[in-house]
Parts: C-alpha cells; sequence; structure tokens
C-alpha cells in the first residue's frame, strides 16, 4: 500500500490503473514540494582519495550499487548507499525508519521489479511490524473521522515504517527516435486493453513503463510504503535550447544513520568493488546453458563494437543515447577490451565460483573467494 504525505494513495479504494497513479503522484502537491526541495540540493560528488585507507583518513563506509543490482545496508556497517548512471532506470530507496536498515536498488525493466522489491525487502523489515500496523490503522482511522490532535500526522508518518525515495528515469517520451533498439514489449500488469499497453509503450518510452511497474507494486503490497520523494519522468526532466530532454539527476545517496537522501555521482574510484565484472553481468549469458568457456561470438562483437564511432556505440548501447553521461562510452570500451583480454570465463570465475569480497579495517575491498 502506498501512502504520501500520511494519508492512502490512492484514497478511493477501487482498483485505479497504474498511469493514472502514475500522473497523480507527478501531480501531487507533497511530492511536488518534495522534488523542489531535492532539487535545490547541490549534488554531492563522492570520490576515494589516494589516501583512502591510511591512519587518519575519514572516507565513508560507501556501497555503490550498478544496474541491475541491489544492497541492504545496516546502518551500524555502512555510512552510505548509492547508485548513478541512470537514465531511464530509476535509483529506488526503501529504508525501515525503526531501525535504519536501508535498501537501494537500481532498477532498468519492469521484468525485474517483481523479484527485485522482493530481494530489497527480504532483510529491511522487523518483527514489530505487526505492532506497528496495527496502531497505523487506528491513528489513520482516527483521522478518517476528522479526530486531529497534535503530532497525529507525525505519528502516522512514523508508523508508516517503509520510507521509499525514487530518483531516475527521465521523462524520454520525445527521445525514441535516437535509438535504433526496438521498444521491449511491455504490458501492464492489469491491463484489458492490449492495445491501449502498446500504445502507452510507442508514446512513454522506457521510463513511464517502469515507473508505472513499480508504482503497482508498491499499491498491491501489504507494506505500508511512505513515498518521500517521486524524482521521476517529468520532475525529473530538463529540457535543452534545442528541445532535447536530459535528466536532472542521475543518481543519490543515502546516508544509512539519518535516512537522508541526496542527489549523488560516483567516480570510478567509489564504483567498486570489482567494477568490470559487475558491468559485464549485466549483458552475460547468464541464462544461456550452452554458454561455456570460451565463447568466441562475445570476443567477435567486442573486437567489432571497439572501432565503432562514440555516436554508434551510443545508439547501440543505449536506451537514452543523447542523456548519457560522460564515461558512458569509455566504459563500454573498458568492457570490451577486458573481453577481448579474458576470453574464457573460467579465468574469472575461478573453480565456477562467484567472486566474494568483504571490507577490511582499512575500508577497502578484497576478494576473499580465493581463500
Amino acid at each position: 500500500m502506498i501512502y504520501v504525505n500520511g494519508v492512502r494513495f490512492p484514497s478511493d479504494s477501487s482498483s485505479v490503473e497504474g498511469l493514472d497513479m502514475v500522473n497523480a503522484l507527478l501531480e501531487h502537491p507533497h511530492l511536488v514540494s518534495a522534488s523542489q526541495s531535492f532539487r535545490a540540493v547541490p549534488e554531492r560528488k563522492f570520490s576515494v582519495s589516494e589516501e583512502s585507507g591510511s591512519q587518519g583518513s575519514a572516507e565513508p563506509t560507501c556501497v555503490y550499487v550498478f544496474q541491475r543490482e541491489y544492497a541492504i545496508a545496516d546502518p551500524a556497517l555502512v555510512e552510505i548507499v548509492g547508485t548513478d548512471e541512470a537514465t531511464t532506470c530509476v535509483g529506488i530507496v526503501v529504508r525501515n525508519c525503526k531501525n535504519g536498515m536501508t535498501s537501494i536498488a537500481h532498477m532498468d525493466s519492469p521484468d525485474v521489479v517483481d523479484i527485485g522489491l522482493s530481494q530489497m525487502l527480504s532483510l529491511v523489515p522487523d518483527h514489530d511490524d505487526a505492532i506497528l500496523d496495527v496502531l497505523f490503522y487506528i491513528l489513520v482511522s482516527l483521522k478518517s473521522f476528522d479526530f486531529s490532535f497534535d503530532g497525529l500526522n507525525l505519528l502516522i508518518k512514523i508508523c508508516t515504517a517503509m520510507q521509499v525515495h525514487l530518483v531516475g528515469a527521465f521523462d524520454d517520451s520525445a527521445t525514441q527516435v535516437w535509438s535504433n533498439q526496438p521498444l521491449l514489449a511491455f504490458e501492464l500488469k492489469d491491463g484489458n486493453d492490449d492495445t491501449r499497453s502498446k500504445q502507452h509503450s510507442e508514446m512513454e518510452g522506457y521510463s513511464f513503463q517502469l515507473c508505472i511497474k513499480i508504482v503497482e507494486k508498491l499499491a498491491e503490497s501489504k507494506v505500508n510504503f511512505q513515498i518521500q520523494n517521486f524524482q521521476v519522468l517529468k520532475n525529473n526532466t530538463r529540457w535543452d535550447s534545442e528541445g532535447n530532454a536530459n535528466p536532472i539527476f542521475h543518481g543519490l545517496a543515502v546516508e544509512t544513520s539519518c535516512g537522508s537522501v541526496v542527489p549523488a555521482s560516483f567516480d570510478r574510484s567509489t564504483r567498486c568493488p570489482d567494477e568490470i565484472i559487475r558491468r559485464i553481468r549485466l549483458g552475460a549469458s547468464f541464462k544461456d546453458p550452452g554458454c561455456t568457456g570460451r565463447s568466441m561470438d562475445v570476443v567477435h562483437i567486442a573486437m567489432m563494437m571497439r572501432h565503432y564511432s562514440d555516436t554508434e556505440i551510443l545508439v547501440v548501447a543505449s536506451t537514452s543515447p543523447s542523456a548519457e553521461g560522460p564515461d558512458f562510452v569509455h566504459n563500454h570500451k573498458r568492457i570490451w577490451q577486458y573481453l577481448i583480454q579474458h576470453p574464457d570465463w573460467r579465468e574469472t570465475f575461478r573453480s565456477k565460483l562467484p567472486r566474494v569480497f568483504e571490507r577490511i579495517a582499512s575500508g577497502n575491498w578484497v576478494m576473499t573467494s580465493d581463500r
């Protein structure tokens, strides 16, 4: 269930389509005000200095998530969680305001929303949530009968333990002419009109379909979600002098101790551990049981792609070529170079074991799977 400023959303208990809910959230006065406040916050830039790990270094403990990844952070162990590089993707944060457990994900497709939210919530709730839910419903009932007292709205917000922030997914509906990739065939979960669903997919681009799916799943859930920030679509879009749409923000960071969420960007030093392998994983054939050892197709593609012009790489590799960050092309070239130099995946995943890392006292990451 969704709540905004302590009030059930949508207020009508009858079924409401995801598209209508998204449009209503974009226009909700409380979320419009929150979006304006978010835009007024300077973007925080994260970088690990060369002195990191040395005595006297005060670098915050940070966990970064790439596209199609999630992390759950205990505030006792992690100070900052964040993600960036989002254009048509959504950076979503779910935080339990009672115990501070914070989950963050970088979702890139409606196809990953179901399992993504399930995984995000796996460790965030605590055992007192049932008691808290009873108190929450009592407070909401009092409010519905116009019974009021100082602090009622505050108590409702506190009892809505799961606070949600969404940042990213700019309005790409007018930018599809850039890409030669076909739109993914997304259908609205509860839509009865297939034609209408396809029209939405064609008209609204990638971002709208992803936001619709996320909002639908939040609304369907039995968990109480208090949406704090809806910095997506038109709320996260700026237009240049030529009428091109671009994201206002590509990323966010969360201070786990207090739940503060700010616009953020991360350089390569903070996108760790195992940056290149994690980037490669996104496009890997991990669902193909016939992919064993050296894959010449992958190597041939990498060798071909590295000779493409920057514009060609953007068109082939991005859902929003005109909106990507300055290092998008360079990062893809680094991926292809690694694949050419290491064509056999068994060289990277020795004994077919996952690459496991842990943070040591200095704050650096070390791989433990080879031990």
